[in-house]
């Protein structure tokens, strides 16, 4: 089954990239190797209903699911993982998906995130 994904608002985009920025600058401060394929988490925030959606359409995208929690406010996450590299053209990339998995399923996407790889043993 293919999804016809739509398009991202580009403002909302470029909002998400400042902070993605930021991201990446911090793990460039601590060594990381930008290219090395990794393990990169996701969260959206919603409703377990829209959950279910979420991983139908990410799921072809290489997601799997990792956690769902709910925080002090009653507030649902949803984490998924997939595996990649964190340069800027494959953030890029990751944030769209993401928010057009926003767009389509109604959820709440809430950012990325990874641990450093500087190619030393953890």
């Amino acid at each position: 089954m293919s999804i016809k994904l739509p398009q991202v608002d580009p403002v909302r985009l470029e909002e998400e990239w400042e902070a993605d920025k930021q991201v990446l600058a911090n793990l460039a401060a601590n060594g990381d190797k930008a290219r090395t394929p990794r393990a990169v988490d996701v969260s959206f925030r919603g409703s377990d209903k829209d959950f279910d959606r979420v991983l139908e359409i990410a799921g072809q995208f290489g997601f799997v699911e990792l956690d769902r929690e709910q925080d002090d406010e009653g507030d649902l996450y949803l984490f998924l993982e997939t595996e990649q590299a964190v340069d800027e053209d494959s953030i890029r990339a990751l944030t769209k998906k993401c928010l057009q998995i926003e767009i389509l399923c109604g959820v709440e996407y809430d950012g990325w995130g990874c641990e450093a790889e500087t190619g030393g043993v953890h």
